[in-house]
């Protein structure tokens, strides 16, 4: 049973709820993350290795435009995707190769933490939901005080850590986050959305204001077996703006043609890129491509 290595907040929570998430260290063995839950009224767990090593975002093979968000100055960079995405271990990339190229103050806030890193040209703090903090806000509140050059929110599960997170990112951090939605429009969506109906418009100012960039991605099979990322990624820029405060989110697609002097790429050009190295089928890519007929315009 895994209940003696948990950590105490989780073993109260399964015996509350039945249900609990934290990861573990398991001596011998490494670090885990682990889903306590009942199904047919017995104990049941989803338990999934931790890797020790923190991949590079070009042994994720992920699209090389990626790579400029590690070198923003400021801002909210949202990285969006459905679960088992791997966003957490983009996340994971974008901090490591800042924390190895930068001597900056960067603060992880998460439940649980899944990758630890080490100090290196930079100072890195992590905290954990449960153990370190009772939870997501008063965890960022302590974090903004501590003056971070970077802060890293695992999660936005609330409106009050989402409201924390703006007020971060306006007043010159870079705050990174990630937002269970598949592409760039409902990742913006998903934030607006939280707040209620007389806050929206407030805080559709705020999010043009502070978003720097919003990532999705996705995961496909490799012919040989394996899986390979598939990225979109929007700098965002002045129409972008406009279109955020406007609630006109719709047109945010075009603007990624539109910037991509400055780094912005479509889902439809990685997911062409891909095919092209053999990575993906030319099946694969149209059946994930939310725009078919620029697809095919590519792959020509």
């Amino acid at each position: 049973m895994v209940l003696p290595y948990l950590p105490a907040h989780a073993v109260r929570q399964y015996r509350d709820t039945g249900i609990a998430d934290a990861s573990l260290r398991v001596s011998a063995l490494g670090r885990f993350r682990v889903n306590l839950h009942h199904e047919r009224g017995r104990a049941a767990a989803a338990i999934r290795v931790l890797p020790a090593h923190i991949r590079s975002l070009a042994e994720l093979n992920l699209p090389p435009e990626i790579e400029g968000l590690s070198r923003l100055s400021r801002g909210l960079v949202l990285v969006g995707g459905a679960t088992g995405s791997g966003k957490t271990t983009t996340l994971a990339a974008l901090v490591d190769a800042i924390n190895r190229r930068e001597a900056k103050h960067i603060i992880t806030v998460e439940d649980p933490i899944e990758y630890e890193h080490g100090h290196q040209a930079g100072l890195i703090e992590q905290v954990e939901v449960g153990i370190d903090a009772p939870d997501f806000p008063t965890a960022l509140r302590a974090a903004v005080r501590q003056a971070p050059d970077i802060l890293v929110i695992g999660e936005m599960r609330d409106p009050e850590s989402m409201r924390i997170a703006l007020s971060a990112a306006e007043t010159g951090h870079l705050v990174f986050s990630s937002v269970h939605t598949t592409d760039i429009a409902s990742a913006v969506g998903r934030i607006c959305d939280s707040f209620p109906n007389e806050r929206q418009n407030t805080i559709r100012q705020e999010l043009s204001l502070a978003l720097s960039a919003v990532m999705t991605q996705t995961l496909l099979p490799k012919p040989g077996g394996g899986r390979v990322p598939a990225a979109e990624l929007l700098m965002i820029g002045y129409g972008a703006r406009q279109h955020i405060r406007k609630d006109a989110l719709q047109h945010l697609h075009q603007e990624i043609t539109i910037t991509r002097k400055a780094g912005s790429i479509t889902l439809e050009e990685s997911l062409a890129r891909l095919v092209k190295a053999g990575d993906i089928t030319r099946a694969d890519a149209l059946a994930r491509s939310g725009h078919p007929d620029e697809m095919e315009n590519l792959l020509r």
